[in-house]
């Protein structure tokens, strides 16, 4: 969330928010490393004088998500008002979605971003929880500190736990980086994915994964022909290749090719993160819709 962003709205008027989408770990930055990519969601948010609270749905998810207060979006708006300390007031939610569902876009992390992001600007500024606090809601909320952070602050993320509390790092990637996203026709369950992923495993590949996450870091800010070596991984991808063979399958093609690709967040989407060069004829995308999305580097923005 940009600073001083919840300063434009009064309470009691509508407030629009734009998120974008995220993809997490980057290969071997898992549950820590997170960027923004230029496909976004839009919702308003209002506050109503009375009767029970208000859901709209165009886009993506229409008629497959909750149209009351189970709604993602909605409940973190309510949990921004819990965390304020202020009475919530029934509240008029329309969501304009692009962003795909359970296909490691952060799709989650994108919902509640806007709904906090939202439910601080109708706050004001003295009521609204300071940016500190909303990260860490956010993250508790989505559960992936890595998404909501790429999603709030825009950019290149690097997300840990400090005393029980969230805490990001914003990098400005370096502008050569050009991400081509892989959106697969089916969708994953990050829980199911996570419960290939075993719960020891050798040094050897810990100590791997620790210098390549370092390196992805560089590569992605400073050193772009550095991002084939510094996307591989072996703390997590290997173990979940059973679970879509079509993504490591795709993966594989685009890495051979001299591509650095990873499966985004818990997948099955693929993230190809290049230098402009164009892609192979031959990959595999049977399945697959191929976007090229700019790295947004605003984050959540109220719009009006």
């Amino acid at each position: 969330m940009r600073s001083g962003s919840a300063e434009v709205v009064e309470s009691g008027q509508r407030v629009r928010v734009r998120v974008p989408a995220t993809s997490a770990n980057l290969g071997p930055g898992f549950d820590s490393l997170g960027l923004a990519l230029a496909l976004h969601d839009e919702i308003e948010l209002a506050e109503l004088d009375g009767g029970p609270s208000v859901v709209e749905v165009h886009g993506e998810g229409a008629g497959r998500v909750p149209r009351d207060e189970r709604h993602l979006v909605l409940k973190a708006a309510c949990a921004t008002y819990e965390l304020a300390g202020v009475d919530r007031p029934p509240l008029h939610l329309t969501c304009h979605n692009t962003i795909p569902h359970s296909r490691g876009l952060g799709s989650s992390a994108s919902a509640a971003v806007a709904g906090i992001v939202a439910a601080c600007a109708l706050l004001g500024p003295g009521k609204a929880p300071d940016d500190e606090a909303v990260l860490d809601l956010a993250a508790r909320f989505d559960g992936h500190a890595d998404n909501a952070a790429a999603c709030l602050y825009g950019g290149l993320v690097v997300t840990w736990c400090s005393g029980g509390s969230y805490r990001a790092a914003h990098l400005e990637p370096h502008p050569d980086v050009v991400p081509v996203v892989f959106v697969s026709e089916h969708s994953s369950s990050t829980e199911a994915t996570r419960g290939l992923l075993p719960d020891r495993v050798p040094h050897g590949d810990a100590a791997f994964t620790a210098a390549r996450s370092a390196l992805v870091v560089h590569a992605l800010t400073r050193a772009p022909d550095l991002l084939l070596p510094a996307t591989e991984d072996r703390l997590h991808q290997p173990y979940r290749r059973p679970a879509y063979p079509a993504t490591a399958a795709l993966v594989d093609a685009l890495r051979t090719a001299g591509l650095a690709a990873v499966v985004s967040g818990a997948g099955p989407t693929v993230l190809a993160l290049t230098t402009g060069e164009g892609l192979p004829d031959d990959l595999p995308t049977s399945g697959f819709e191929t976007l090229h999305l700019p790295i947004d580097t605003a984050g959540a923005t109220v719009t009006a």
